[in-house]
């Protein structure tokens, strides 16, 4: 294979809320925190340790003001883009390094109907449907994220 690729596949849940710049030419940079967890169990112990990983998420134009409008911090989302390292200089004169992903797509996996708190009676009539959608597939006790 004679190519490169770049590509980053994140699922993970907001830090914090989408922090917005604008330009004067009407375009626009959205950023926002992403945490990714491992879980594992150590072997020694057999204590379940929990890892999380901190992305730096950059999404432009008008993707940033969709995220701007639709995503609160403790959202769950999907993040496809790429690695980008850029170069600035500190209030010091210091050269720093920052880490990012340049967000290509975006597909939300937090419902907003789930986040508001159900009724009990709401919670029951819920129930069957879900059960009827469990039997489809089999549920198995794996760590993968779909």
């Amino acid at each position: 294979m004679s190519g490169t690729l770049n590509k980053v596949m994140l699922i993970g849940h907001l830090g914090d809320e989408v922090k917005m710049h604008y330009f004067d030419d009407k375009n626009c940079v959205g950023r926002f925190p992403l945490a990714t967890n491992e879980t594992y169990t150590n072997k020694t112990t057999n204590e379940r340790v929990t890892n999380t990983e901190w992305h730096n998420i950059v999404v432009r134009n008008k993707a940033a003001e969709i995220c701007e409008k639709y995503l609160t911090k403790g959202d769950k989302v999907y993040i496809e883009g790429r690695i980008k390292t850029r170069k600035w200089t500190d209030d010091k004169g210091m050269e720093r390094y920052s880490t990012e992903i340049q967000c290509t797509d975006f597909t939300f996996l937090t419902n907003k109907n789930e986040q508001q708190v159900q009724s009990p009676a709401a919670q029951q009539s819920t129930q069957p449907q879900q059960s009827t959608q469990n039997s489809v597939v089999p549920e198995e006790d794996d760590d993968l994220p779909f």
